[in-house]
């Protein structure tokens, strides 16, 4: 496939609000050549001043192979600024020291002001919906589909399915001229100038995490069909978000406002769950001391406190009980905390303990998350993580969606312990397969002997690791709290795991 093509893109000037409003949208599909990538669209409008509109992320498309990105502004007339009316724009794509362009083969794309939708390509038709998000809590949504004008449709019908097409349904499109009035008080006819017409229909999502969809346009000779290239187009839910950091037990230079950036992050980057190892709590004769728990004062400096469950294991740094914990934005249904390791003595630092809950998630179901402090290979690591693994079978129950062991395992990647996990043939490294899909595959391989070579310089010791048959999946990773994402907080970096339906 190209590196970078336009699928459509939309200019309207709409009457809801006062003053009138301009909205340019761009959808654009992204050859995933490179985990980092910048994605841009290049616009003038009638004033002749080119712009750099960023585009982000939307989905994934051919099985990963490439990706959906977006684009959207909105400008407001006023007495001090006009709106861009006709625009002229070219999409560019930068990635592995490269850069790429779909400028409509040097001529750049043109597309009149309240035009409504300008196709990029020579399909017949198209979703455009697919800048569309399925919001949480969210039942119905507005989905459209563009046809050529010269497509002589008589029906055009969305089939879509909550279960992988295990059960499918059908729901019709209706073609309405005055579309764009009804919908966003616009101007734009319909068919357009480009000879685009838009059908549309609102589809009942229910309680849905995640929706497949296809598209079947009938006409008197044939049925032509939009699959996504037969990938189906999907809706979903915003991503469950999990992050894990050892919080290295308040031993940290300006610990508080360590502390502080900690909960700002949780805030900014929307997170639902977070597993902390380290948590530290002042020792006071094994009494501890709760106003000193730095989960306690991480949760109360979020915007909204979530909730909290911890427990401890041993004194360390000779002043602090020290421990896991789970936040939660999300109900908790119940929760527990067991020792793994042989050794229950609070004076030995191979006293491991982990804390479990239960988490209602929204769309997904119930979620048993374990935050996780194990020992070294060669301090009990391998008993401690069977018994672990034992505890999180008993408690996967036929209700229970997925489980997560997360956190601080103390052993690095393409390790004896790492390998022993991998030998379990019951927990997959999600960071892995979030950010390193081959090297996951080549690691974590259904059949036949894995190989370790990808992890030879991955120095990694925290991790999430996914029960297998669980239903959610890693969709992306993300490193936290280093030299260049919030700057350092601990001793060890934190890992921020983005989770949809399989």
């Amino acid at each position: 496939m190209n590196e970078i093509t336009l699928l459509y893109a939309r200019n309207l000037i709409t009457r809801r609000t006062t003053p009138a409003r301009q909205m340019l949208s761009f959808v654009m599909l992204v050859a995933n050549l490179a985990y980092d990538k910048e994605v841009d669209v290049r616009w003038a409008g009638e004033d002749e001043v080119w712009h750099k509109l960023p585009a982000s992320f939307h989905a994934t498309a051919d099985d990963g192979a490439s990706e959906y990105w977006v684009a959207q502004a909105s400008f407001t007339l006023d007495e001090d600024a006009t709106l861009p009316g006709n625009v002229r724009f070219a999409l560019c794509h930068r990635s592995r020291n490269a850069e790429y362009w779909d400028n409509n083969q040097g001529s750049n794309y043109a597309m009149d002001a309240d035009c409504g939708i300008l196709l990029g390509n020579q399909r017949q038709l198209i979703s455009s919906a697919l800048d569309a998000v399925l919001a949480t809590g969210q039942k119905e949504i507005a989905l459209t589909v563009t046809l050529r004008n010269s497509l002589p449709a008589r029906r055009v019908t969305l089939h879509w399915t909550t279960d992988n097409w295990q059960t499918a349904r059908k729901t019709p499109y209706r073609f309405r001229r005055n579309y764009w009035d009804n919908e966003w008080l616009s101007n734009a006819r319909n068919p357009n100038q480009y000879g685009y017409q838009v059908w549309h229909t609102t589809l009942k999502a229910a309680d849905a995490f995640r929706i497949q969809y296809r598209i079947a346009c009938e006409t008197a000779q044939q049925v032509i069909w939009d699959d996504n290239a037969g990938a189906d187009y999907t809706l979903q839910r915003p991503p469950l978000k999990v992050l894990i950091l050892n919080l290295h037990c308040c031993q940290e230079e300006n610990q508080d406002r360590k502390l502080s950036l900690i909960a700002r992050a949780i805030d900014e980057l929307a997170v639902d769950i977070v597993c902390l190892q380290e948590v530290a709590e002042l020792w006071n004769d094994g009494r501890g001391d709760w106003q000193s728990n730095t989960a306690r004062i991480i949760n109360e400096r979020l915007a909204a406190p979530f909730q909290l469950v911890t427990d401890w294991s041993h004194k360390g740094f000779e002043r602090y009980r020290e421990g896991v914990a789970i936040l939660s934005r999300h109900p908790i249904a119940r929760h527990q905390a067991r020792f793994v390791s042989t050794a229950q003595d609070p004076h030995s630092i191979h006293t491991r303990k982990v804390v479990m809950a239960q988490i209602k998630v929204p769309h997904l179901g119930l979620l048993n998350v374990f935050s996780s402090h194990l020992s070294w290979w060669n301090d009990g690591f391998a008993e401690q993580f069977d018994n672990l693994r034992r505890w999180a079978t008993d408690e996967h129950t036929a209700h229970v969606a997925g489980s997560l062991l997360c956190g601080d395992f103390n052993i690095e990647a393409g390790s004896r312990g790492y390998r022993f996990v991998v030998d379990s043939h019951e927990y997959d490294d999600q960071y892995l397969r979030a950010v390193s899909p081959q090297v996951f595959r080549s690691v974590f391989r259904p059949d036949g002997a894995p190989s370790y070579d990808g992890l030879r310089d991955d120095r990694r010791i925290d991790y999430v690791f996914l029960r297998r048959g669980s239903a959610l999946r890693a969709v992306s990773g993300r490193v936290v709290f280093n030299d260049h994402d919030y700057g350092r907080v601990s001793d060890h970096c934190g890992y921020l795991l983005s989770f949809a339906a399989p």
